[in-house]
């Protein structure tokens, strides 16, 4: 079993392990990400998270069968929140069940890390202050690379301004959305 996808409800992390049962498998790691109270210096009340869904599965889908090419693993799973989120929501659950742990834990640190980086899903916070802002979405969009006076560089063309919390680092205006061949 090889799954990603997306919930608007509350992830059941039992049910979720139930899935990733195998009589050949000795172990079994998760993964629970959480949402929580701050960010960069910033005091969090919630969290949206928006996906383009098709590509996100489809590229879920990927890293967990390259999870099953790389290490000797069972089963492994996927589920990611879209929607909002309140503090201590799960935004994010990953399991992986394999013969022995060792292998759990890096084939689970492996799922994590590649769909933080690889799958079209947007993250916006809402801070106490009443303002809010798109965080790390410099891999939203392709576009060259720059480098700027705050000693970083973005994958995309928005640079940091002065003013608001939009244009600190790692907190920029929501993607553009993606225009696939064919559906202009």
């Amino acid at each position: 079993m090889m799954r990603f996808r997306f919930t608007e409800s509350a992830i059941d992390a039992a049910a979720a392990r139930r899935e990733l049962l195998d009589r050949g498998a000795g172990g079994y790691v998760s993964f629970e990400g959480w949402v929580r109270d701050h960010n960069e210096g910033q005091e969090v009340t919630r969290l949206e998270y928006e996906a383009f869904q098709a590509l996100a599965v489809k590229e879920g889908n990927r890293i967990l069968t390259e999870a099953l090419q790389r290490f000797p693993i069972k089963r492994a799973a996927c589920i990611h929140r879209v929607g909002s989120l309140d503090l201590s929501d799960m935004a994010v659950w990953v399991g992986v069940s394999s013969a022995h742990r060792g292998e759990a834990f890096d084939a689970c640190r492996f799922i994590i890390d590649e769909v933080k980086h690889r799958v079209p899903i947007w993250k916006k916070e809402h801070y106490r202050s009443g303002d809010s802002g798109w965080v790390n979405c410099e891999r939203c969009a392709a576009a060259p690379r720059q480098t700027h006076e705050l000693g970083h560089h973005h994958d995309h063309d928005q640079g940091h301004g002065l003013g608001t919390s939009l244009d600190r680092p790692g907190i920029h205006q929501p993607p553009e959305p993606l225009v696939l061949p064919g559906s202009e």
